[in-house]
């Protein structure tokens, strides 16, 4: 027993901070709002520096509270069993990809009016920069990183997963507001309509908030942050590769 009192007082003492849970989480949340409207409102250059000032900004609330990067699923010692995860997983999103594109009966799912008029320079770009960095980075190190880490802290893995999940599927809200008319397999079953467009503003949200638990998950079993990384860098990179192959 004192063995045990001992850890726990141990543990607290990491974790303290200049700031406690709750107000770095609250913290977090307003950061990631402000950051939602700006990384939506603005293209180019000064998007993917957002992106990266605000991941180090959220790194930094963490910090505040007395968190590490291994808190953030960011410790040296688990990136190369996180590399593992994200490449296996990767090479699964790849193949479901190409077997869903080459499937007559699956290949409208994948198509995509926004891509009509991308060229392979802007395709490459969206791949290699856009996503990782304006996307992937931003996201993971937001909601399985920073807040999945307070969370956890505090409440447990399950409430982490469940915050941090809810979380993420709001922050898809903006993006897709215009979900039913760009993609023509949603076109044809909610029709171009205001009722249509809530339902999949609502349907993408609740898809995301379901993908945020998978998330979280590969993040609890690999001990990285890598692994949701690259399923999430998959999941998007290669659905611009089959939106553009599909025009």
């Amino acid at each position: 027993m004192p063995r045990h009192r001992t850890g726990g007082a141990r543990e607290r003492s990491r974790w303290r901070g200049p700031i406690g849970t709750g107000p770095a989480v609250v913290l977090s949340v307003l950061v990631l709002a402000a950051a939602n409207l700006l990384l939506h409102s603005w293209t180019g250059p000064l998007r993917l520096v957002t992106a990266v000032a605000v991941s180090v900004l959220l790194l930094g609330v963490l910090r505040w509270a007395g968190g590490t990067l291994a808190d953030a699923g960011l410790a040296p010692g688990t990136l190369a069993r996180g590399a593992r995860w994200a490449l296996v997983l990767m090479g699964i999103v790849g193949l479901v990809y190409a077997v869903g594109v080459l499937l007559p009966d699956t290949r409208s799912l994948f198509e995509d009016r926004r891509y009509d008029g991308m060229t392979g320079s802007e395709l490459a770009a969206r791949v290699l920069v856009v996503v990782p960095v304006g996307t992937v980075l931003v996201e993971e190190v937001a909601f399985r990183g920073v807040l999945y880490g307070l969370v956890l802290r505090a409440r447990g893995p399950v409430w982490a997963t469940t915050v941090s999940s809810l979380l993420f599927g709001l922050w898809h809200v903006l993006p897709s507001l215009h979900l039913a008319t760009a993609k023509p397999a949603l076109t044809s079953v909610l029709a171009d309509s205001a009722l249509g467009s809530v339902l999949a503003v609502v349907g993408a949200v609740l898809f995301t908030a379901a993908s945020g638990v998978l998330f979280c998950e590969l993040r609890r079993r690999s001990g990285s942050l890598l692994a949701p990384m690259g399923l999430h860098w998959a999941v998007n990179a290669l659905g611009y590769v089959a939106g553009f192959l599909l025009r």
